[in-house]
């Protein structure tokens, strides 16, 4: 079994940040179209409590001046693999320029603190559905 290279430990959590952000993105949006559409797993407790609880994550660390721990590991993993120039395939590359902006980390934490924000009133206007106790006799 080959130990895998820091670029390979970059890469891979690099796709689990294009991942998680894709989930609470999509989750912004699917939370009030699919109550609209009538989509059940809008409504479902644990994927709208993961959801919330991942945008609070995000906006607690930006409040507390801190990049996203993804965005560390990988940075330095790549460090340790002596990436200073990019050699990354191109579809990644557009990746990376469209999730990493070149911001001050305060805008981070207003916008983060506003979508979180966003994700709550969802939570109110577009409650989940409690699972019911079922009462043995």
């Amino acid at each position: 079994m080959n130990t895998p290279s820091p670029i390979e430990i970059a890469e891979a959590i690099f796709w689990s940040h294009v991942v998680v952000i894709a989930f609470a993105v999509l989750g912004l949006v699917a939370i009030p179209l699919g109550a609209w559409s009538g989509w059940k797993f809008v409504r479902v407790l644990w994927w709208r409590a993961m959801h919330l609880g991942l945008l609070g994550i995000v906006a607690l660390q930006a409040l507390l001046g801190r990049a996203c721990f993804l965005t560390i590991w990988e940075s330095e993993f790549l460090r340790r693999a002596g990436e200073a120039a990019s050699n990354e395939p191109l579809v990644q590359r557009w990746v990376s320029q469209a999730i990493y902006w070149p911001l001050p980390l305060w805008f981070f934490a207003i916008l983060y603190v506003a979508v979180c924000a966003f994700a709550l009133l969802l939570w109110w206007l577009i409650p989940p559905r409690f699972p019911r106790l079922s009462r043995s006799a």
